[in-house]
């Protein structure tokens, strides 16, 4: 038995819509887990936020996989949700918050190259950090993109042009 819709059934089990065959998602959920990961993880600035939302975003995908598995861009719907998820979490513990409390810090790794470039990426605004991560870390085109973040393709170069700006000024004043 299928369910059309990919809401949950019976103790919050989720039946896939028809589509593709699962084994296309299990290669899927593969190839691109710890990439989506990565790329949540610089933009949000907080792995544990970016793991949950990798989580979400992929359960969703797996529910939906008969209409994401044929996009031309599975990887970046599933990092759209996961970023769109996250922000409603933002959203809802900012209302939950007393304003005196900060969000955690990010976790930093231990390899000295690998914190370097999450602080330098950081210190861009999170539109600039979201299109560098997209275009740069997730490997996608302008399209990809400007139609993953709801944007368009302008505003895409000229973001991702900015932002290359600042990370060079940064770089050779660190340098």
């Amino acid at each position: 038995m299928t369910a059309s819709t990919g809401a949950p059934i019976d103790g919050g089990e989720v039946l896939r819509e028809s589509g593709p065959p699962a084994e296309d998602f299990e290669a899927f959920y593969r190839a691109n887990v710890d990439r989506v990961y990565r790329a949540l993880a610089v933009t949000l600035r907080q792995d544990d936020l970016a793991g949950e939302a990798v989580a979400e975003a992929m359960a969703r995908a797996y529910s939906r996989w008969s209409t994401v598995g044929n996009l031309d861009n599975p990887a970046g719907w599933v990092f759209r949700v996961g970023l769109n998820w996250a922000t409603s979490f933002w959203r809802k513990a900012r209302r939950e918050r007393p304003p005196s409390e900060r969000p955690e810090q990010i976790q930093r790794g231990t390899a000295e190259t690998a914190v370097f470039a999450r602080e330098v990426l950081a210190r861009l605004p999170r539109p600039q950090r979201a299109v560098v991560t997209c275009r740069i870390l997730l490997d996608m085109t302008t399209a990809e993109t400007a139609e993953a973040l709801r944007i368009s393709e302008g505003t895409v170069k000229s973001r991702l042009s900015r932002a290359l700006a600042d990370l060079r000024r940064d770089l050779n004043e660190e340098g």
